[in-house]
């Protein structure tokens, strides 16, 4: 028998292979050690006089709302305030600083001063032991800034320090390209074989047999059958198509400054109509004012370290650095807090968008119908990014004008329509369509 070269190739493809696999898994693995690295112990708190974790509990409560550990707020910035001023000072100081101002006390006139003369709170139940677990608790170090993970959405399966997609698809593709050449150079080295041997290995009767669309042209009753089939498919898929036309259901844009219905509309539960109180007596629910925005965010420059991890580790977004946008766009200056009056306009982009012949009244479905938001758009509490919910076809208002019966409580107007037409047609109920929904001149005017 003849020798045959390249006998061994496919042992060394196979070695190749699982050399390249323990390299990736090495790759992998060896990344783990990297991330637990980055997280650093905590140093043991220094001996302030007081329990910082008491302190944390008291600031939050009788502080936060106008003083910043790291940041100028309504109140100065107050991380290691106790290097700054005497205990007995910051006794007198906290639990009644304006006493201590009439006094003529030059620091306390000073910072009176400094904050346009905006009034402390007195705190005169607060005992020493108290003051000095706050004192304690401003010592805690500032958290070290999160390594840069993405730069939005678009970028959320690279999250969570495991390794990047694109390399496991780029692994996996030189894997299936190592098999296709495995597969041809054996199937190569197998002719061979079967050559040197005077083996015959090509399949003559295969070569004899009609080409397979040869034998389908021939048959005319599988291409009349085939030709219906694929004018209808076309059709259909055809007209599905064109029904979607215009419906934008799942868009959603990327805006100027990120904003989380999930953080205020789910977690601080705070009502859709304080921000859309247009909703409640116009067409159209509005794009609410920064200067609303500022209501809150005037005192919260920065989100807390649960909500700031969470942000940067799921959805790779910086909030804080969003709330910065914000400010630069009504032109507060944080460390001075104050308005510049260098104000930019925030260019919004919209996402629910009817065409201009069809009306539709939100104050009509909010305060007279009593129509939740969600109905139409969704669980917005729960959307980190907004997004058309509803499809918002002529269909979907119909069907929702058919199954939607008014509400007849303490509606005087709607329960005499009801009384008339119950006696009329023996309506049990009165939907949106039987008042009238279905008319075209509703919608279209």
């Amino acid at each position: 028998m003849k020798k045959v070269t390249h006998r061994s190739l496919t042992t060394r493809l196979s070695l190749t292979l699982l050399a390249l696999l323990l390299s990736f898994s090495t790759l992998t693995f060896g990344q783990e050690p990297a991330a637990a690295d980055a997280v650093a112990d905590a140093a043991p708190a220094a001996d302030l006089g007081g329990d910082p974790a008491a302190g944390k509990t008291l600031f939050n409560a009788n502080c936060a709302s106008c003083h910043k550990l790291y940041a100028k707020a309504t109140g100065p910035a107050l991380f290691g305030v106790g290097d700054k001023y005497e205990k007995e000072w910051l006794y007198k100081w906290i639990r009644n600083s304006q006493e201590l101002i009439k006094s003529g006390d030059a620091r306390a006139v000073a910072i009176s001063t400094e904050y346009n003369g905006a009034v402390m709170n007195s705190f005169p139940a607060l005992s020493n032991e108290d003051i000095d677990n706050i004192i304690a608790y401003t010592y805690t170090p500032k958290p070290p800034p999160a390594p840069p993970t993405g730069a939005g959405p678009a970028t959320a399966g690279a999250g969570g320090g495991g390794i990047s997609s694109d390399i496991i698809l780029a692994v996996l593709a030189l894997v299936f390209l190592m098999l296709a050449i495995m597969l041809y150079l054996v199937n190569k080295t197998l002719k061979r074989i079967a050559v040197a041997n005077g083996v015959e290995y090509e399949d003559k009767a295969r070569a004899e047999r009609l080409p397979i669309w040869k034998a389908f042209a021939q048959n005319q009753f599988l291409v009349l059958v085939s030709a219906i089939f694929l004018l209808l498919a076309s059709g259909y898929f055809a007209y599905g198509w064109m029904m979607q036309v215009g419906v934008d259901q799942g868009y959603a844009p990327v805006q100027p400054i990120h904003y989380s219905h999930r953080i205020h509309a789910g977690t601080n539960q705070i009502d859709c109509k304080y921000c859309h109180s247009s909703a409640r007596k116009s067409k159209h629910s509005g794009i609410p004012s920064l200067n609303v925005c500022m209501n809150c965010h005037k005192n919260i420059a920065q989100v807390g370290d649960k909500t700031y991890q969470e942000g940067i580790s799921e959805y790779q977004i910086d909030y804080n650095k969003e709330i910065q946008k914000l400010y630069d766009a009504v032109g507060w200056d944080r460390d001075n807090q104050r308005y510049t009056g260098e104000t930019k306009p925030v260019k919004w982009v919209r996402i629910h968008n009817l065409p201009d012949f069809a009306y539709f009244n939100h104050s009509q479905h909010v305060t007279v119908a009593g129509v939740e938001c969600q109905t139409c758009h969704g669980p917005v509490e729960e959307m980190e990014i907004m997004y058309q919910y509803s499809p918002l076809t002529m269909g979907w208002c119909i069907n929702c004008h058919r199954e939607t019966n008014v509400k007849l409580e303490s509606n005087e107007y709607y329960a005499k329509i009801h009384e008339t037409l119950s006696k009329e047609y023996d309506f049990p109920t009165l939907t949106a369509a039987q008042n009238g929904g279905l008319e075209c001149g509703k919608c279209h005017y």
